[in-house]
């Protein structure tokens, strides 16, 4: 599998477990009940088998960021992913300033996890964190305290994390304007240096999309929605945390290194069941099921349930929708004739109708833009 080369790298690991299913959530998760029980030291096993084909195949390149994610991978515990990130060291190269990141629930860490996933070598922690309104938690199926994940954060940089991210989300049924204020002031109080707000998007196949199809709760409403993305903006920006993705705000040196590959064009493997990775002009995703994938790779087969080769068209359609979302905006020179006229229309306007702004050789969006970045992009692509 040939990579391009002069581009960052990437791991993405995926831990399937959680203890509960959110009622939001359609990522691909499995409860102990699920399972049939859960034996997080045969998976570690099944996943280091992935790891080493994945670095045969690719002629074990140098790492620049890690990503654990899931799921819930602080159901490992320190000392299991102090384990997987060993893993990681045996089949790779990571980079001396290689960022490597964990998320976790904010129940199921304390001090001592922090301690020890800090001095095994990750550099960077993201809690979920939703809400501190009660109400809203209930709604989400979230199990932690209002509290609990400023708590965590705190811990954490009192561990020497000085990369920590609380991801929000906004527009949940029941939710006030106040609601997702204290909550921003929250993150902000807790001294962060990344905050994560998302509109609330009901999946199929969701228990939160089941109540909504019985009138148990309401859709969320585009216009709350956009008026919420600019009340978190406001608060976050004015506290000194800057927009860098649309849905993303740091201070300075705060930007997650990971999720910028995956804006910019980079390149990553996907490890664990349901992962998914992009190499060259290949992209790819696991089976699902982490028992399906364990038989997979225990017969020394890399646990692929399809792929793709992305044509020219398709890498730049990605291109465009991926970094016109970034605050370093789209390079013009990207764009064809017919988009740049297009992209004209967007410019043109007084301040509080544009969508796009020229900064230098640059597209960026307004901030009207923002609240209409999908709308953008169908645009210029026409």
């Amino acid at each position: 599998m040939l990579r391009s080369p002069g581009q960052p790298f990437g791991l993405y690991v995926h831990i399937p477990f959680c203890v509960t299913r959110c009622g939001y959530c359609d990522f691909n998760t499995y409860t102990p009940a699920e399972l049939g029980g859960v034996n997080p030291d045969a998976w570690l096993l099944a996943l280091r088998t992935e790891l080493e084909l994945a670095a045969a195949r690719l002629d074990a390149p140098t790492l620049n960021t890690v990503f654990v994610g899931g799921g819930t991978p602080s159901l490992l515990g320190g000392e299991r992913l102090t384990t997987l990130l060993g893993m990681v060291r045996d089949c790779f190269a990571l980079a001396p300033d290689a960022e490597i990141t964990t998320e976790a629930n904010p129940e199921s860490t304390w001090p001592e996890f922090f301690d020890a996933i800090r001095a095994a070598g990750y550099t960077r922690v993201s809690l979920g964190m939703q809400s501190v309104a009660p109400r809203v938690l209930a709604t989400l199926d979230r199990v932690h305290s209002p509290g609990r994940a400023t708590a965590a954060a705190r811990e954490a940089m009192d561990a020497g994390f000085e990369h920590v991210n609380l991801d929000l989300i906004y527009g949940t049924p029941g939710e006030s304007d106040d609601d997702l204020l204290r909550s921003v002031e929250a993150a902000i109080d807790a001294g962060v240096d990344h905050v994560s707000a998302y509109a609330l998007v009901v999946e199929d196949g969701t228990a939160l999309a089941r109540r909504v199809r019985r009138g148990e709760l309401s859709a969320p409403d585009g216009d709350v929605l956009a008026h919420r993305y600019e009340l978190a903006d406001a608060r976050l920006t004015a506290a000194g945390l800057r927009w860098y993705e649309v849905s993303n705000w740091a201070r300075p040196g705060g930007e997650c290194r990971h999720n910028l590959g995956y804006w910019n064009g980079g390149q990553w493997w996907g490890a664990g069941p349901g992962a998914h990775g992009y190499v060259g002009a290949t992209r790819w995703w696991n089976v699902k099921h982490p028992n399906a994938y364990a038989e997979l790779v225990a017969g020394a087969t890399l646990p692929v349930a399809g792929f793709e080769q992305l044509g020219a068209d398709a890498l730049h359609t990605e291109d465009v929708l991926l970094r016109i979302r970034l605050r370093q905006g789209l390079p013009v020179a990207r764009l064809d004739a017919a988009e740049r006229r297009r992209a004209e229309a967007l410019l043109a306007g007084g301040a509080d109708d544009a969508l796009l702004v020229a900064e230098g050789d640059r597209l960026v969006l307004t901030d009207r833009g923002r609240l209409l970045a999908d709308a953008v992009v169908r645009t210029l692509l026409g």
